[in-house]
């Protein structure tokens, strides 16, 4: 995947890179990759860069020179970077108030700006006057280096480290931790430091291996710095590699359907007994749990108010569907959707009648989602597609706006095209426990019975 995909680079962006670890880098390899598309890309510095990289650029040009000529050098090079002055080995760029103007003047389709330094370091801690972040900033993005883990704590490696010593009280010269680089990204006085409340802000965890223990450090810190309800998501690649982005880890929360009837079975399935000492609702919720989730909602509607009095000392959302009698499944789903936090980017639609779904399918589908092959992730068994699913935030209205008489089956059936199947290994996705005889079958396969 590219950057600009990662990001979701739109026309009209404003985007100011902040942090330490490879914020020059980034930004020229993204503005070489919109170039390519036949974007008009602008890009310029609030502080300074190192004069050997204005030879990585295709055009530098003093903004003193008119937006005429400008708009020319674009129209020429696709890419053209403005700086201000050249003095002791650096270049200064053009003071923040100059945006407003170039965005009126120069008919550029983006604007890229250095908005922070850091001396090369590897992670850092902003001081008073820093960062410089144009109040026109449409999109943020925070540079760290996965290559700080296991450094030291110390000028060497970080910039302004004092800060962060002061702050956490982490030891001088100790092994930098997994943990620490995630509390210094989400943190709103040092990663998120002047990040304007209405721009959309992600996190790019940059010099990520592909494959092995660093892929694996980088979910994690990725996975704590998204308690952060003011990132959107957290991005882990290499911007100097072929193929930049690794994946996206975004925040997720489960809606889990436990408002039907059950007719069939005649009593309520959410609250018959699984395990020794679960039922089946608190076995999905255990499922869910292990998996990680951000946040899980439990949609309530027969039995709701013993289903809500079993979870009380569970940590999940219950909402209760007053339509559960009529409004069958797409009711359910709209309530719970409802019931998400804003932060969160997508919703894992569980069945509460399928207690055999196991953490591992779970686990498939959220690495389908961070990969970013769709916004709309369905597991596959032999060619038949099952429970459950994942809906990207982008879709969320659609559905809301479905009428009482559509289905979420005919939503699916419009996107096909936008659907990404992942073949799974086990036909749990298919089964339910409709009838007393299936919720034999599947107590006995669970070794319950």
């Amino acid at each position: 995947m590219k950057l600009h995909q990662a990001f979701h680079i739109v026309r009209g962006d404003v985007v100011a890179f902040i942090g330490a670890g490879g914020k020059t880098s980034t930004l020229i390899r993204l503005g070489y990759e919109l170039a390519d598309m036949g974007w008009r890309v602008l890009a310029t510095t609030t502080t300074t860069i190192e004069t050997e990289q204005l030879n990585l650029l295709p055009r530098a040009l003093s903004p003193d020179v008119g937006s005429q000529i400008i708009s020319q050098a674009l129209t020429e090079d696709k890419f053209v970077f403005l700086y201000d002055h050249i003095k002791g080995g650096a270049v200064y760029g053009a003071e923040p108030n100059i945006v407003p103007m170039l965005m009126d003047q120069v008919d550029s389709d983006v604007l890229l700006i250095e908005a922070d330094s850091a001396d090369g370091k590897l992670l850092k801690a902003p001081y008073d006057d820093e960062p410089v972040i144009p109040p026109e900033t449409s999109l943020i993005i925070q540079v760290s280096s996965l290559s700080a883990i296991g450094k030291p704590l110390d000028a060497e490696y970080v910039y302004n480290v004092d800060e962060i010593i002061n702050r956490y009280g982490f030891p001088h010269g100790a092994k930098i931790r997994a943990p620490w680089v995630a509390q210094v990204i989400r943190d709103r006085m040092l990663g998120l430091k002047n990040v304007p409340t209405d721009a959309r802000t992600l996190a790019f965890l940059n010099q990520t291996a592909v494959k092995g223990h660093a892929r694996l450090r980088a979910r994690l810190v990725a996975k704590i710095a998204l308690k952060s309800s003011c990132l959107q998501s957290v991005v882990i690649g290499s911007a100097r590699s072929h193929e930049p982005i690794i994946e996206i880890q975004r925040p997720i929360g489960a809606v889990v359907l436990a408002a039907g009837l059950s007719t069939r079975m005649g009593q309520s399935k959410m609250l018959l007994d699984w395990s020794e000492d679960k039922t089946v609702i608190e076995h999905i919720i255990d499922q869910l749990t292990a998996a990680r989730l951000e946040h899980i909602t439990i949609v309530t509607g027969h039995k709701g108010k013993e289903i809500k009095a079993l979870l009380k000392p569970q940590e999940v959302n219950l909402v209760h569907n007053r339509s559960y009698k009529s409004g069958e499944m797409l009711s359910s789903l709209k309530v719970g959707l409802n019931a998400l936090p804003d932060h969160i980017m997508a919703a894992l639609l569980v069945l509460g009648d399928q207690p055999q779904i196991k953490p591992k399918v779970f686990y498939q589908l959220l690495q389908a989602y961070a990969e970013g092959t769709a916004q709309i992730i369905v597991p596959s068994f032999n060619k038949y597609h099952g429970y459950p699913i994942i809906i990207g935030r982008r879709y969320w209205d659609e559905i809301l706006n479905i009428p009482r008489d559509g289905s979420l089956q005919e939503f699916l059936a419009r996107h096909t095209d936008q659907i990404s199947y992942v073949n799974v290994d086990d036909d749990c996705i298919l089964r339910d426990i409709d009838t007393p005889q299936e919720y034999l079958m599947e107590r006995w396969r669970a070794g319950f019975a």
